[in-house]
């Protein structure tokens, strides 16, 4: 490495310290301080940082991770699910706002190649950052953040093309036709490799390397694995992005993909703040600050045009009003994509100097605009929705064909159940089978149609709309379940569900302990951290294993579970005395399992004569022999080689016991 890189690094991460902490205090986001650190050192204002071109490859590095790690996050199958956001969504958000830009450019007097060209920049969208505050947020499994999530996908593959298409715009000889067909194929080639790899080739490679033991054999395979997928649809014309996305797409698969997070997470957050940065550093001060007025108004009308266009597009998938606007404005901002297309153009002369400084200003403007404009996204919707007197847009394009019908009308006493993932699944299932009436609320309409198709009981809506909630017979049900990840959707669905009927009991799910007691205030009766439930569930086990009774576990739960899981929260100084101690239950007993080898102490001989109850402490409750077992066996039971001998004692006996039970070599 370079001194100059060295200390350009240096510098860059002792500067963001002190922007970040003060930001911190002004309760800024992290991402503005980034950018801000690269106006500042970047050479446009301070020029501290030489190493520009260098801060710019890292820059890509924390792309990748960030692509990589959603990757893992999700699965093939998550991704096929999304198939229609990605290709549908995709395809008419992009059409739909070059369209719109194209038009208007050619209003203002710019030529038709220039207005197209401009229309490929303004309608994509930031991966890094839309992708990072979704995360922050818990927010990638809501429906704006799959929403968003499937057109980032189609707007990180549909930027190759446009790469090609722009030398034909700008009147280039090329011989661009041939090199999109031999592209196309390539694509093909690469996914097919990909569902390969992921079916066969990764997890048999990955479980060879886990053998190891190796720690560090690991993190370099998974980071091997990134790149070089990474590298491979870079090399077909593809982005890095992309491929290092269909990498993680890959290791997801796999059982060992929580692992391989894990490693990744603190690479992909330092490499994450050389994008910012880098981003920062690409805006000229002067420039900006001679035409501040007209260039926020110029971005002004970026984010009005992208928060339309995605909404709409959105609209069509069929989404109601509030994943409408909430997606439209998380898609606001110009990509960082479109930076690499702004240089192409720039060598055709589809852009003039002064036109690639306004469009860089613009961008990054509405760059550093994102994060107050997705926090605001959810207030906006509330605001928007109370104004609009037109049902049909509030619950979505496919509302008449999906929501509740005459068949619910006379429900009552039932189960409501809001959202249909994983949770609401499982939850529907054991309704049916228990015979409890119940009725689904969820907003992807795709799910909708295709479970109404099987006999599913589920409808279309957003559950925080009165009419949805009324059109479930709200005021009749018993119980209504909130199981989706969207916290403040969850918020708004039990404020509104209480508001209809104050008698119903309501259960939600949260991803963590702080929201308990707002939920509980906005009326919720249970709420299930996930944080803390996966604590009592493994302490359970924990329990068991050291054979405490069945109704001490359940006290012990109800305990817990009582008291809003304060027990848990305590400190060591302030720990409250459980119901039951574990040394007062059954002391150190534990139960073990051991095979009877060949010629050992035990083969061939009955209980009675190993007496090992009173020799060792120890008692058989069970020997599995074939496939039989014998339960609470007497005296005049023998045991065999191949039998398996099920055993109670105290660790140290049980230790000491383990020779009897092993194969000897010693025929005499």
């Amino acid at each position: 490495m370079e001194l100059t890189l060295f200390t350009d690094i240096g510098i860059i991460f002792g500067l963001s310290i002190i922007i970040l902490l003060l930001f911190n205090k002004m309760k800024l986001p992290s991402v503005l301080g980034f950018l801000v650190t690269g106006m500042l050192a970047g050479p446009h204002w301070l020029g501290i940082i030489s190493s520009v071109h260098e801060v710019e490859a890292l820059a890509e590095i924390g792309i990748i991770l960030l692509l990589f790690t959603i990757g893992v996050e999700m699965s093939i199958k998550e991704l096929w699910d999304i198939k229609r956001s990605v290709l549908l969504g995709g395809t008419l958000q992009i059409a739909i706002t070059i369209l719109l830009v194209y038009y208007i450019c050619i209003f203002f007097g710019l030529s038709s190649g220039t207005a197209l060209f401009i229309g490929f920049l303004i309608s994509l969208s930031s991966t890094a950052i839309v992708l990072k505050l979704l995360q922050e947020k818990a927010e990638i499994d809501t429906p704006h953040g799959k929403t968003s999530l499937g057109i980032l996908i189609f707007q990180d593959v549909i930027i190759v093309p446009m790469i090609l298409i722009t030398p034909i715009i700008a009147g280039a000889p090329t011989e661009s036709t041939d090199t999109l067909t031999l592209f196309l194929l390539k694509a093909v080639g690469t996914i097919v490799l990909v569902l390969a790899s992921a079916k066969w080739i990764i997890p048999a490679l990955l479980f060879q390397i886990v053998k190891t033991r190796n720690r560090e054999l690991f993190l370099l395979s998974i980071v091997f694995i990134c790149l070089a997928t990474a590298w491979l649809t870079s090399s077909i014309g593809l982005s890095l992005a992309l491929g290092a996305f269909m990498a993680g797409l890959i290791i997801s698969e796999s059982e060992y993909s929580h692992q391989a997070m894990g490693n990744i997470m603190p690479f992909r957050d330092i490499f994450m703040s050389f994008f910012f940065v880098s981003i920062g550093m690409l805006l000229d001060i002067s420039f900006f600050t001679s035409n501040l007025v007209y260039l926020l108004v110029l971005a002004i009308a970026v984010i009005i045009i992208k928060s339309a266009t995605a909404g709409l597009a959105t609209f069509i998938l069929g989404y109601p009003l509030r994943t409408i606007i909430i997606t439209g404005l998380a898609l606001a901002q110009v990509g960082e994509f479109s930076f690499v297309l702004s240089t192409v153009g720039l060598e055709y002369s589809l852009l003039d100097q002064n036109m690639y400084q306004q469009f860089l200003a613009v961008s990054i403007i509405t760059m550093a605009l994102t994060p107050f404009i997705t926090a605001s996204s959810h207030g906006v919707s509330d605001k928007v929705i109370k104004t609009v007197p037109f049902q049909k847009l509030i619950n979505g394009f496919y509302a008449n064909g999906l929501t509740a019908k005459n068949e619910d009308e006379k429900i009552k006493d039932h189960l409501i159940i809001i959202g249909y993932g994983f949770n609401g699944k499982t939850l529907s299932h054991a309704a049916r089978n228990a015979g409890i009436p119940y009725v689904i609320i969820e907003t992807n309409p795709e799910t909708v149609r295709q479970e109404k198709k099987k006999g599913e009981k589920i409808h279309y809506g957003d559950a925080s709309h009165e009419a949805v909630l009324n059109s479930a017979n709200i005021d009749s049900a018993r119980i209504l379940i909130v199981g989706i990840s969207d916290l403040v959707g969850t918020r708004k669905i039990i404020d509104t569900a209480k508001r209809l009927n104050p008698d119903i009991y309501i259960i939600a799910r949260t991803r963590y302990i702080n929201e308990m007691k707002r939920l509980n205030d906005l009326g919720a009766d249970e709420v299930i951290p996930e944080e803390y439930e996966t604590s009592v569930e493994i302490f359970v086990r924990l329990l068991k294993k050291y054979l405490v009774p069945e109704d001490d576990i359940d006290n012990f739960t109800k305990e817990i579970r009582a008291n809003g899981y304060s027990m848990l929260r305590k400190s060591y100084s302030e720990e409250q005395e459980m119901s039951f101690n574990l040394k007062d239950e059954l002391p150190g007993m534990e139960v073990s399992t051991f095979k009877v080898g060949e010629n050992c102490p035990v083969d061939g001989r009955t209980l009675k004569e190993l007496n090992i109850r009173t020799k060792h402490k120890a008692t058989i409750l069970a020997i599995r022999r074939d496939d039989a077992t014998i339960t609470n066996p007497d005296g005049d039971v023998p045991i065999y080689s191949g039998d398996v001998c099920i055993v109670l004692g105290k660790p140290e006996k049980l230790h000491s016991i383990r020779e009897l039970f092993k194969e000897s070599s010693d025929d005499t």
